[in-house]
């Protein structure tokens, strides 16, 4: 396994692998890697000649684009752990922030996904899905990838990804794989590690809401306000600050309407506890 520093590297050796015919696989991370993100680099070994992970915490997506938030400096950076953990990938793409972003970033151009980066996450974290969409978007010209694999926990990251490589003709094959869970059904997540051990006990809490809100769905309830009203209710007495508790369509995060039937229909939410801030979703079908 190589581990790479740079884009010229990272082009010579994935054009070289293009020129002998290969597939070439892209598993895009911010390290402090965990089982889901495991579960992305097996699917991609499975569906690719070479794989490529990298791994970049990226400013940009941060609440302050310079790069002095509090979430982005506190961000776990353990990139020797993560690379003992890729020994059967072929290249870790390890790039620090000048190279990304040579001109700084505000002189950055940007990529944006118009009406599905400024609703839910999009709403309570202002740009971040510009910065997600920009690296993405730059990622894919550097390392030329045939596939990209992304994990469904971040439902609405993978909607603007899908849009984005659509929107842009990227020649890309976007794979979404489903959100690993522990034991207890929590979604695995790096900053599952800012739960204190008494938060970690109620965390669990926020996918028994989901399944809960998607048994009312299925049985045919669309009164989306009292689907939120009892979520909230639940996720408050357990401690958390919720954001968001939404059943929208699957395909835009539209609102869903009484029209709409449970199949084309996800529930997202979104909720602190403590100093996590954790996302998670169900897909209705």
């Amino acid at each position: 396994m190589q581990i790479i520093h740079s884009v010229a590297e990272l082009r010579r050796q994935v054009g070289a692998w293009r020129a002998a015919g290969e597939r070439v696989a892209l598993v895009p991370t911010m390290g402090n890697l965990h089982a889901g993100h495991l579960k992305l680099v097996t699917r991609a070994l499975d569906c690719a000649d070479r794989v490529v992970v990298s791994i970049f915490v990226n400013p940009m997506q941060f609440s302050d684009a310079s790069g002095s938030g509090g979430d982005f400096e506190r961000y776990p950076r353990t990139l020797d752990a993560d690379c003992e953990k890729l020994a059967a990938v072929d290249l870790v793409f390890s790039p620090s922030v000048d190279e990304v972003y040579p001109n700084g970033l505000a002189a950055e151009t940007r990529v944006e996904v118009p009406g599905i980066s400024d609703i839910l996450c999009g709403e309570y974290r202002p740009g971040h899905f510009v910065g997600v969409a920009t690296v993405v978007a730059k990622l894919f010209n550097m390392a030329q990838p045939d596939v990209a694999l992304f994990g469904e926990k971040d439902f609405q990251q993978l909607l603007v990804i899908r849009r984005l490589v659509a929107d842009l003709c990227f020649p890309v094959e976007i794979i979404g794989v489903p959100t690993e869970r522990e034991a207890d059904g929590l979604a695995m997540s790096s900053r599952n590690q800012y739960l204190s051990p008494d938060e970690r006990r109620r965390a669990p809490v926020l996918y028994q809401s989901l399944q809960q809100a998607r048994q009312r769905v299925i049985a045919g309830e669309r009164d989306a306000a009292a689907i939120r009203a009892q979520a909230f209710a639940q996720l408050e007495a357990a401690g958390f600050r919720p954001e968001y508790f939404e059943v929208r369509r699957q395909r835009d995060l539209h609102i869903a309407t009484e029209s709409d039937v449970a199949e084309d229909l996800v529930i997202v939410a979104a909720a602190w506890l403590g100093e996590a801030r954790l996302i998670d979703n169900l897909v209705v079908a």
